[in-house]
């Protein structure tokens, strides 16, 4: 795949994943934080362009959406059901819950059973779902009993208002602690080729058949300084003809096949380029040339990266 090329983009090129031996995307998603206004608050500045985003991601091929009723608060998912609603049957939207937003940038977490059951209720009215097919802990809160909140998910699933539930920003060993209470069909960490600290638990997920969302996946701070033609980034983007966002993805769908990258985007080129990446083929001494690349040193997740 090259940018010359004829192709027209389309998310099947990365292959499937199924979800909770239940149920199958193709592994390349799409992110909706970004279709909210700055500081993922309020609307965004271009509904309408926000509606073309989201129309033409299906149109392309995606067939996984994530989302979270903290993006906006509520703004994405009002945009998914005002875009794409009635869904199509092969389309999985996944949202989160377990965040409270009192301001742009600002992200607090509630794990209370209480909250978690307000918001999974406030996501299937705003979705106009009778059913989340992935529904996930944004983040564990450390205020909370962590089984608590589990539990209440699982009752959410035995009550029809949940299919599968998904974890993000854990570790081992809270997945390990999740499991005992429930299944987990997903983890959503933050993860990219310059961030590799859930290196362990991508490996994790590997052996346990769970499906690994990294978010942040194109980590564009860390890659804005390899954008050098004689840097590897540069010099592999260069021979594919492709970018170097391009190139990140097909390093992320090639690390692993439990990956499901899920870049967002609120422009339609980008999210062309974006979905292209899925033809993009590395071989395998690029591969081991890009894991090879230097990592900075990574401070602890502030909560206004979540």
């Amino acid at each position: 795949m090259t940018a010359k090329d004829p192709i027209s983009p389309n998310a099947a090129a990365a292959g499937p994943i199924t979800l909770g031996g239940q149920l199958t995307v193709h592994r390349l998603g799409f992110g909706a934080m970004r279709i909210t206004g700055p500081g993922i608050w309020g609307p965004p500045k271009e509904p309408d362009e926000a509606v073309r985003v989201l129309r033409c991601a299906v149109e392309l091929g995606v067939t996984f959406i994530d989302t979270a009723d903290s993006y906006g608060p509520h703004v994405s998912e009002d945009l998914i059901a005002q875009a794409l609603h009635p869904y199509p049957p092969e389309l999985v939207i996944a949202t989160k819950g377990g965040l409270t937003r009192p301001g742009p940038d600002l992200w607090n977490r509630n794990g209370q059973p209480k909250h978690l059951r307000e918001a999974c209720e406030g996501s299937l009215r705003r979705l106009k779902l009778e059913r989340i097919d992935l529904y996930q802990l944004h983040a564990p809160d450390p205020q909370v009993p962590y089984e608590s909140s589990l539990e209440e998910l699982a009752r959410l699933k035995q009550q029809g208002k949940i299919r599968l539930i998904g974890l993000s920003n854990v570790s081992v060993k809270e997945i390990k602690r999740a499991q005992a209470t429930t299944p987990i069909a997903s983890v959503q960490n933050r993860y990219n080729i310059a961030d590799r600290n859930s290196d362990g638990v991508l490996e994790y997920c590997q052996d346990a058949g769970i499906a690994f969302i990294p978010w942040a996946p194109l980590g564009s701070a860390r890659l804005a300084s390899k954008s050098r033609s004689d840097e590897p980034l540069g010099r592999i983007a260069s021979s594919h003809h492709v970018t170097i966002g391009q190139v990140v993805i097909a390093w992320l769908l090639a690390r692993s096949r439990v990956i499901l990258p899920i870049p967002g985007t609120s422009s339609v080129d980008h999210l062309r380029a974006n979905v292209a990446a899925a033809h993009v083929h590395l071989t395998p001494d690029e591969m081991s040339e890009l894991s090879q690349l230097d990592q900075p040193t990574r401070k602890a997740h502030s909560s206004n990266e979540l």
